[in-house]
């Protein structure tokens, strides 16, 4: 069987770029449960917003790192292969993390 690639469902990922992925979420999701009990401690609403803007951006930061990889990898192994049609995906992406 053939292995698929990130465009195709899958990605093979080196064991550095698992790993520094999983560990921003791992922080991430730290932050959430940091944020959760801050509204069951019924901490003040300013303090509350201010870790959620930290969220924002570190997820931010999380797509920045997803998407370098995804065009370094995938999108430029699909353009030499000439499939064209990952450039419409990757506008689509784009639009998505825009919104």
């Amino acid at each position: 069987m053939e292995e698929k690639t990130c465009c195709h469902k899958t990605k093979q990922r080196t064991e550095e770029e698992r790993k520094s992925l999983v560990n921003r979420l791992s922080r991430i999701e730290g932050q959430i449960r940091g944020i959760r009990g801050m509204v069951e401690k019924d901490a003040y609403c300013t303090d509350i917003l201010v870790q959620a803007a930290a969220v924002n951006a570190a997820l931010n930061a999380f797509n920045k790192e997803l998407l370098a990889q995804h065009i370094r990898t995938c999108v430029a192994q699909d353009i030499r292969d000439g499939k064209d049609e990952t450039i419409d995906e990757l506008v689509a992406t784009l639009q998505k993390l825009m919104k």
